[in-house]
């Protein structure tokens, strides 16, 4: 259920149903100029349409503005506000859902910078609601990279990348008609795994860059709708499994459908 769609009089009864609150999370920043600056606000409210409602989400308004990298903020038509001010009006908001009485809340990421300040969040709230959990999911990691090269769905590439062909493909299932891939744009590969180990990597200007990377021009629908599915299937899976395990059940009846 949508919160916006609430009546007052009905937040006690809508509350029996509720398990859990959604919150995405988007920015208005610059994707390539096939892309639209709002990318990642499509993403992360498809996903959290995506959401199987029989898990009881109450699913809240996409919040648009964050802080966006210096590798984008100097590109036309991104919004880039201060990350203290981004963590202090997320707090505000998850406070106020804990307020209503919900202690299980997602945060639904769509946009990279947002994962060091939504996990900032998470753990200041919940030293404030000790009974809160937070789950943290960035939609881009609920589709492998095995899961991609096993399909085929990209040649020669991962598809990963900032306004890339994985992140448009997906933005494309949603919304077809907002992506718009030309013969003239550029193709740009951004620099190789410095290591097979986890790391962190920040420039001003990376490799293979120009306000997003990737081989764009293998977009298409097809892709997207693979990589959607794919994604909104084992994001059900994990929030199932993670309700399943605050609730101290063991999941060994699948009541919701989702195996």
């Amino acid at each position: 259920m949508n919160v916006i769609n609430v009546h007052g009089r009905e937040i006690s009864r809508v509350m029996e149903g509720v398990q859990f609150a959604v919150v995405p999370l988007g920015s208005v920043e610059y994707h390539g100029p096939h892309s639209p600056l709002g990318t990642d606000i499509i993403l992360a409210k498809g996903f959290g349409e995506r959401i199987d409602p029989a898990l009881g989400p109450l699913v809240y308004p996409t919040v648009p503005f964050t802080s966006c990298p210096g590798k984008t903020q100097h590109y036309s038509g991104t919004v880039s506000v201060r990350p203290s001010v981004f963590i202090d009006y997320l707090s505000d908001i998850v406070e106020g859902i804990c307020q209503l009485g919900i202690r299980n809340i997602v945060l639904l990421n769509a946009h990279d910078a947002n994962m060091g300040p939504s996990r900032t969040v998470a753990e200041s709230v919940t030293g404030k609601y000790r009974d809160a959990s937070f789950l943290l999911i960035n939609w881009w990691q609920m589709a492998t990279i095995q899961f991609t090269e096993q399909m085929g769905i990209f040649q020669g590439t991962a598809g990963r990348g900032h306004g890339g062909p994985y992140e448009m493909s997906a933005v494309k299932a949603f919304c077809p008609e907002l992506v718009s891939v030309q013969e003239s744009d550029l193709e740009l590969d951004s620099c190789p795994p410095l290591s097979s180990l986890p790391y962190v990597l920040v420039e001003g200007t990376p490799q293979g860059w120009d306000g997003y990377t990737g081989r764009i021009q293998q977009t298409s629908l097809e892709a997207g709708q693979l990589i959607v599915d794919e994604a909104a299937q084992n994001m059900n899976k994990l929030i199932k499994k993670w309700l399943e395990m605050r609730n101290g059940t063991n999941g060994e009846e699948d009541q919701h459908g989702i195996s």
